[in-house]
């Protein structure tokens, strides 16, 4: 029972980021959009990892982040692969396409690949910054992009609560770190724990791009009158 709430909370944080997602960019405005490059080619790198290990048994050894193990690389190579099965790969490589997605449209394709990078970085940092234990010796978390992706994911929750006008829209983007907060409280879920980084952190880009001052557009000197 309590494996299956987990994953359900997890699931649930994960549908609010999307929506939120959805809202700041404008569920009618897809179809006109153009392709998120960015996106595309993080969940490439992800497929990529999978075929890898389907074709290499021994991938996960050599690349996934397991503390015992030597290699730099690692941190970096273990967010493409993936250790929850057929249905877990499918999720974590669906969920990345799609929050991948609308973070391009909304933050642009630098600011998306800057955001899964931290999000790949940070959360291990920011834990031994406030004594949040020592490094995870679960296997189950030497691997997955699931992470990375929840931290892009709340990116798109401050997002929509920079501009949300409707009480409903502002609920849905202050919910997912407070619920995040909540998932790490009661259940130890880092899903929660690192979307809530992620917000954050966008709190912080967003007020640097508010404030940082802009400079004027270059004058066409064929334009003068």
């Amino acid at each position: 029972m309590g494996g299956l709430l987990f994953f359900a909370t997890t699931a649930a944080l994960m549908i609010m980021m999307i929506n939120s997602g959805l809202a700041v960019v404008g569920r009618d405005s897809l179809r006109g959009r153009p392709i998120p490059w960015a996106a595309v080619g993080l969940t490439a790198l992800a497929l990529a990892g999978v075929a890898l290990q389907l074709c290499w048994s021994g991938a996960m050894a050599a690349l996934d982040d397991d503390p015992s193990k030597a290699g730099w690389w690692r941190v970096f190579t273990s967010v493409f692969m993936q250790n929850g099965g057929v249905s877990g790969a499918a999720w974590n490589i669906a969920t990345l396409a799609i929050v991948a997605a609308l973070a391009q449209w909304y933050w642009g394709g630098r600011l998306t690949v800057a955001f899964f990078l931290a999000g790949i970085l940070l959360p291990e940092q920011i834990d031994a910054l406030l004594g949040l234990g020592s490094r995870s010796t679960d296997p189950r978390n030497f691997a997955g992009s699931s992470g990375a992706t929840y931290f892009l994911g709340a990116t798109l929750a401050l997002a929509l609560l920079t501009q949300a006008r409707i009480r409903k829209h502002q609920a849905l983007a202050i919910g997912v770190p407070v619920v995040g907060l909540l998932m790490w409280f009661l259940q130890e879920n880092g899903h929660g724990l690192v979307a809530v980084y992620g917000f954050v952190l966008a709190i912080l880009v967003w007020a640097v791009r508010r404030w940082m001052p802009r400079s004027e557009p270059a004058r066409n000197p064929r334009s003068a009158a």
